[in-house]
């Protein structure tokens, strides 16, 4: 069954009427009450930033990496570092030794929509049963190839189609998605523009 998504304000996951008391979903429902609590009286917290490092191998191939960022008022580290290859595929002059960097951000923007869901279901005491997304995005290719100053470079559209079991209604889903889509950063970050600065060094 496809729903179209409401905006339902009312059930916040910042709403103060809730007694979260256990773990649904995976989310521990007391430390993300706690977490938003916490913000809330100290908003300085709620400052983050989030750093990767990025080396190019060959051809169109690079590796980056995630370890550290800042945020909750200090240094932070992940429990372990993240790599990640990019490539381009050989039809696009690359060796596909990774997925490309454009399907990074499908990537990025359904798991931000689904952490948002996970976690805002746990707040409105709805369980989930599997949360599935289909994401995708078109684009053409004569704007990065420099043959058409008309087309853009990215995406000219994005679609996520969610599939969703759990103990709610089909409003209550729908519900649940809209607010995720209401809170998520990627999404903010597709759809809003955020100011890019480049800096260059020879070395």
């Amino acid at each position: 069954m496809t729903t179209t998504t409401t905006t339902d304000t009312s059930t916040d996951t910042t709403s103060t009427a809730m007694s979260p008391e256990a773990h649904l979903n995976g989310v521990d429902i007391p430390s993300l009450f706690a977490t938003i609590g916490v913000v809330r009286d100290q908003p300085a917290l709620a400052q983050f930033q989030f750093r990767a490092s990025s080396t190019w191998l060959n051809g169109t191939h690079s590796r980056s990496s995630i370890e550290g960022f800042s945020g909750a008022g200090g240094e932070q580290h992940h429990h372990r570092t993240f790599s990640f290859d990019a490539d381009h595929p050989a039809v696009l002059t690359g060796a596909d030794n990774g997925p490309t960097p454009v399907e990074f951000l499908l990537v990025a923007l359904a798991s931000c929509l689904t952490a948002g869901i996970a976690n805002i279901a746990a707040a409105r005491k709805i369980e989930l049963q599997s949360v599935e997304a289909d994401v995708e995005g078109d684009i053409d290719l004569q704007g990065i190839l420099g043959l058409s100053h008309a087309v853009r470079n990215g995406y000219q559209a994005m679609r996520v189609s969610f599939r969703i079991a759990a103990n709610a209604t089909p409003e209550q889903i729908a519900a649940l998605v809209e607010q995720s889509r209401a809170r998520s950063a990627v999404f903010d970050v597709i759809t809003c523009a955020v100011p890019v600065q480049i800096d260059v060094s020879a070395v």
